[in-house]
Formats: structure tokens, sequence, C-alpha cells
């Protein structure tokens, strides 16, 4: 099975599978009864070539047999293989279509609720992910309880904070696209986005413009080793107070990046759900020179202990 790799970000930018069936092993045939009396078996059959036991019948190797004794072949001499369309042979190909089915069942499960790939198209959080980096998305990071931690970077749906709700109306098709999407069977289409939690619930995020750094509840925030060179932290002013339950979130490449700054004005007021977020982008496996672990910074542990109700784990 292939698995999709929606997009994970839309950020000007559109997003940038047999093997032959195995030789199956020869079927050992049952034995085969001899033929009537006075019928030469056809020596291109699946009848024993051995000896036959019909009166006045030799088989090939009765013909030298002028002694009356043993016949020259011994009398349990294997079965001759049956071919591969023997019915047989049916049981192998069913055994393959299990494992198979039970391979594509596990891989489901794992794309549900393990990690998931994902892939970048634009180049909104360059440096850390470039324009067709594979991600892979880890899905039990805040699981049982847990929560997105400021520096996270994370990949999520859009739909409501950075994108309006699309009309869909209400059926089994809208709810099979659901579960596809949710399992990696459905692309996840335009509506995903991948950026850094800079603010979580309770926090006051707050920015003065150029030449300042984004500050969390007070306390200035050293992003520079995570920030496209040249760009400065902001170039908008902006003052925010994160609801409980949302993220405030911002792309590393802060001049290429519509992030919660660009979407005050619109449904959500650019604040993302935490039940939006699919999991936290852990590992960078394509290209092969690109491979990364993707841990939090310690940038962001300045602001530990500052946010209230926001402090999470």
């Amino acid at each position: 099975m292939s698995t999709h790799e929606p997009p994970a970000d839309r950020d000007g930018c559109p997003a940038p599978t047999g093997a032959d069936s195995p030789t199956r092993s020869a079927v050992v045939s049952a034995p085969v009864a001899a033929p009537a009396a006075g019928v030469v078996p056809d020596a291109g059959g699946a009848v024993d070539r051995g000896r036959q036991d019909g009166p006045g019948v030799a088989g090939p190797s009765d013909a030298s047999d002028t002694s009356g004794g043993a016949d020259s072949d011994t009398d349990d001499a294997p079965d001759a293989a049956a071919p591969d369309d023997a019915p047989g042979g049916g049981g192998r190909s069913r055994e393959l279509l299990l494992l198979t089915g039970i391979c594509l069942f596990v891989l489901l499960l794992v794309n549900a609720f393990v990690a998931r790939p994902f892939s970048v198209p634009s180049g909104s959080m360059e440096n850390t992910l470039r324009p067709g980096d594979r991600l892979i998305v880890n899905k039990l990071s805040y699981a049982f309880g847990g929560h997105p931690r400021r520096g996270d970077v994370v990949v999520f749906d859009g739909t409501g904070s950075f994108l309006r709700k699309p009309h869909e109306s209400a059926g089994l098709g809208t709810s099979l696209r659901s579960f596809g999407r949710e399992v990696g069977l459905v692309p996840a289409g335009d509506s995903v986005y991948v950026k850094r939690v800079v603010g979580i619930g309770g926090d006051r995020v707050t920015s003065a413009g150029p030449g300042h750094p984004i500050t969390v509840n007070g306390v200035p925030v050293d992003e520079s080793g995570h920030l496209f060179p040249g760009d400065e932290p902001s170039d908008v002013a902006f003052d925010v107070v994160v609801p409980p339950g949302k993220l405030w979130v911002m792309g590393d490449h802060r001049s290429a990046s519509r992030d919660s700054r660009d979407h005050l004005g619109e449904p959500g007021g650019g604040f993302v759900p935490e039940s939006k977020v699919i999991g936290r982008a852990a590992w960078v496996v394509y290209p092969v020179g690109h491979w990364a672990d993707l841990d939090r910074p310690d940038a962001y542990a300045a602001a530990e202990g500052t946010g209230g109700h926001g402090e999470q784990g």
C-alpha cells in the first residue's frame, strides 16, 4: 500500500507503489490410480511412471525386465510433482493474500494512531524544514493527556482557524472521507499546516515590531538559533493572550510565513485549537542529506513557569 503524503503547509506554494507472484513450491500429488487394462499412459501425463499393477500392461521400465524378477525401478519412487495450477496451490495464494491483508491493517493502525508521513511543499519553516522534505509526525506525543509545548513543531488542521470551515453535507460519504483522512487513505488536502508553537493557553505573546524580540509573558525569547537568516522575529507588532486550549503558532521563515499573525481577524482569531493538532513533527527522513531530529529548542525555556494555567507540561 502506498501511503498518502499530504502537504504539511500551503503558504503560497502548491503541494510541491507488484511483485510478481512468488513461484509456488511444487505440490506433491496424491498417488494416481492405475489406468485401465490395455491403455498405455501418456508419457507427458501426471501418471506415475513406475511399475503399473494392471495385468498385461507394462510400464516403460518393465520393457527391459525379462527375468521375471523385481522391477528395475523401486516401488516407492516419489509421485510426480504437480503443475503450478494444481488445486493445492490455492492454499499458497490464500496465505499470501492473508499476510498482505494483515500488513495493510497494521500499517493503517500505525498511520492512524502512532506515526504518519507528511511532505513540505513551501518554505515557511526554512531552514528548519525545506520544500520537499518528508516528515514523520509522532501522533502519540500529545496522547494520554499530553499537550503541545512552546518550541514544538506541530502539524495541524487549519480548518476553522486559518481557513473557513467548508460546507459539507452530512452523510455517509462525508464520514468516510473524514475517516480516510484520519488513517491516511485520503490526502488531507490543503488544510494541513506545519508551524512552531510560540504561545500556549494562558500566555501573553507580544512583539513591538522590527528590531524587537518576541516576548512570552514578558520574557524575551532569543529565536536566532532557528529563525531564517536575516529575518526579524516579527515585521508587525501584536499583543495577544492565548485562550485556554489554543495555540499561537509561527513559521521559522517569518517573512514568508502566513501564520497566527495573519489570521487575527479571521475565524478563530489566529489561534489553533489543540484538538486540531495531528501530532508533533519529530523527524525529517527525506532527503537523506537532511535527516534530522526536530528537537524542541532551548530558546523557550526562559518562559517556563511564567504562564499560569498556560503551563500544561
